[in-house]
């Protein structure tokens, strides 16, 4: 109470002075109250309001509380941070990524900045007789014996961002990118706009809202759906059970991003908060969820067809299982989302605190198909911080086929992670709908960048799997990667998530247990 009535009565009296001097002088004293008269209106407003103790109590000086708070990420990015601190990813990472989509410089010089010591700590064994590469076009077909139109897919590719969450210069780049480099580019949920046509192969993601194939009710229909699943772009479809960032919770699209255009490839009303359901309307049951993936094949007429999903509940994944076996419908792919994904809005209990993180629930996927004599229908495709070759080689070596990588490529486009994604404020254009700042984005600049980004990427992973004595991506095996599990035990992958099944066999899809023992 006293400090707010000490910067009243100050305010008072210099308002009061300016105001003396003005009648007894020169009107040209009053061009000073230009700042103390409306100091003290907002002092008078403050102390008498309910809402905010701090400025009830601090009506001026309380401002800074709310000014530090504001910009509190970018003092801790730019300051404070050390280049191995950041979330969701460092400034290291983020470096390489920029470094490798510029073509730019990206060695490093004096040692490594990691504490190898520490708990956590991965490395990889190389080998004393080093291999050579001639092809570093790394990819792997998807398509078993029920798909008719097989597809040759990256093995890293454009992760699922819709348009909508990704501004039109961005999905446009994005695209181009994956022209130049020839990989695929996953739609999102908010189905096919034309941004998305520039000469990219497109993998068409199916969400809960079945944007692009709904009816006026929200429902899955057959012939919107069968229309654009034969576009000669769209090489494969993606079902979206759920995604890491936000598994059993529909997606987001803020109803600031949500513009006329936005809605209209959705089939949506403009301008409102668009929130996917939950589940899916066309199944409720594994059983049912085969027969329609099978329904998605027919009109589609033969492309390669799989799931989206963030591993929650072990059975539920060991009754799809058992539904493929039921059924005899085997998905071409799966795409395992770790629960660190990203994505431009959730609820923070769902981020923090729902699904399994991506090498616990890849290790699981693998061994359950394996077990279940599935692998060999079905490739994996592996989402979540694979932004290095190291990352790719992880997932590999537990069972993954392909991966895909959304922040990595964002990065590429010039992302800074400024955290603004939900906000549709994005400084540099990528999330965001507002053409102030997404034309900010130059897309003849960023769609090389994309490209650049992909190929050195590879070129990188190529020269790890040399190194290791690697010939082929069937080498790549979980006993030559390594993790410090506490401050005197370091494990390879194999004894940490292989220890009672044996060595992976990616050739044939099998554990080879008495091999591995001996």
């Amino acid at each position: 109470m006293a400090v707010r009535k000490l910067i009243l009565v100050s305010i008072i009296i210099v308002n009061l002075i300016i105001i003396s001097f003005g009648i007894i002088f020169t009107p040209q004293w009053f061009w000073l109250l230009l700042i103390p008269a409306p100091l003290l209106g907002i002092a008078i407003y403050h102390s008498t309001q309910t809402h905010h103790a701090i400025l009830r109590n601090y009506p001026l000086v309380g401002y800074f509380r709310y000014i530090f708070e504001s910009i509190r990420p970018e003092l801790r990015q730019y300051f404070w941070e050390s280049d191995t601190d950041g979330r969701p990813f460092n400034r290291r990472q983020r470096s390489i990524v920029y470094q490798r989509a510029k073509n730019q410089r990206e060695t490093v010089a004096f040692g490594m900045q990691t504490d190898p010591q520490a708990i956590g700590n991965e490395w990889i064994a190389h080998s004393m007789f080093p291999t050579h590469i001639e092809n570093h076009d790394l990819r792997t077909r998807v398509g078993n014996s029920q798909c008719a139109q097989p597809y040759d897919l990256s093995v890293y590719n454009i992760s699922a961002m819709s348009y909508g969450a990704l501004s039109k210069t961005a999905i446009t780049a994005l695209n181009k990118g994956a022209a130049l480099q020839n990989f695929a580019h996953n739609t999102g949920e908010g189905g096919i706009s034309n941004y998305h046509i520039n000469g990219g192969d497109l993998i068409w993601q199916v969400g809960t809202g079945y944007f692009g194939c709904r009816d006026d009710f929200g429902y899955f229909n057959d012939e919107l759906f069968a229309e654009k699943a034969n576009r000669p772009y769209v090489k494969m479809v993606e079902l979206k059970i759920s995604q890491g960032a936000k598994p059993g919770h529909g997606g987001i699209l803020p109803a600031a991003k949500n513009t006329p255009e936005v809605a209209a490839i959705r089939h949506v009303v403009p301008g409102t908060d668009v929130m996917s359901p939950p589940a899916h309307s066309a199944f409720k049951n594994p059983l049912e969820m085969m027969y329609f993936i099978q329904r998605l094949r027919e009109l589609s007429n033969g492309k390669p067809i799989g799931f989206k999903i963030c591993i929650g509940d072990k059975q539920e994944f060991i009754d799809i299982c058992n539904a493929m076996q039921t059924t005899q419908i085997f998905p071409d792919f799966i795409s395992i989302d770790g629960s660190e994904g990203g994505t431009g809005a959730a609820p923070l209990e769902f981020t923090d605190n729902l699904g399994m993180p991506l090498y616990d629930a890849l290790t699981f996927v693998t061994t359950t198909l394996i077990n279940f004599g599935l692998k060999k229908h079905i490739k994996l495709i592996a989402s979540s911080r694979v932004v290095t070759g190291f990352d790719l080689l992880k997932a590999i070596a537990l069972g993954a086929d392909a991966c895909y990588s959304a922040r990595g490529m964002m990065f590429a486009l010039g992302c800074i992670q400024a955290l603004k994604c939900n906000e549709d404020v994005c400084p540099v254009g990528v999330a965001t709908q507002k053409p102030h700042l997404y034309k900010g984005l130059d897309v003849e600049d960023k769609y090389v960048r994309v490209a650049q980004f992909h190929r050195n990427t590879l070129r990188a992973t190529v020269e790890i799997m040399e190194a290791c004595g690697f010939k082929t991506l069937d080498d790549v095996t979980a006993d030559k990667f390594f993790r410090k599990v506490d401050n005197i035990t370091t494990l390879s992958f194999q004894d940490i998530y292989f220890k009672h099944t044996g060595k992976l066999n990616k050739k044939e899809n099998t554990f080879a247990r008495e091999e591995f023992l001996d």
